[in-house]
């Protein structure tokens, strides 16, 4: 890891999560979406990183990956972790280097491509969470207002 471990965030658990888990679920402090990872090759030999929506239950989200990779057989666990911060302090605790390689590692090199695209809707999704907070968008209500 290159940078100092963020305060409060135990990185060896959670970097035994993605070196371990077949599947697994990063929900972040920052937007309501989550990171979810599936390391398991399907058919076509291809593993799943995305964004993806918030669900009520852990039974919905076991439906939710049935949906998305239907030939795949449901995972014998997700694992769930809170990330308190930012996806970029993520990628900068190396932890997203790690996902990265362990995605290459079962596909090749185009799953770095996946996981890239998923890393800039992650960034997308927190500048646009940011954007609406100080903006008073949907969901967050302004304390100041400009005077017009």
């Amino acid at each position: 890891m290159s940078d100092p471990e963020p305060e409060g965030i135990d990185l060896a658990a959670i970097r035994n999560v993605i070196e371990t888990a077949d599947v697994f679920v990063v929900r972040f402090a920052l937007v309501e979406h989550r990171l979810m990872v599936d390391f398991r090759p399907d058919a076509e030999g291809h593993v799943y990183i995305k964004i993806v929506p918030p669900v009520s239950s852990p039974e919905e989200r076991y439906r939710f990956l049935q949906r998305e990779r239907p030939g795949l057989a449901p995972p014998d666990q997700i694992t769930v972790f809170q990330w308190p911060r930012s996806i970029s302090v993520l990628r900068d605790s190396g932890l997203w280097a790690v996902i990265e390689e362990r995605l290459a590692s079962i596909v090749g090199e185009p799953a770095r491509q996946q996981a890239t695209a998923a890393y800039k809707e992650g960034r997308r999704l927190e500048r646009a969470d940011t954007a609406a907070l100080i903006r008073g968008g949907e969901g967050y209500e302004t304390i100041w207002e400009r005077q017009r």
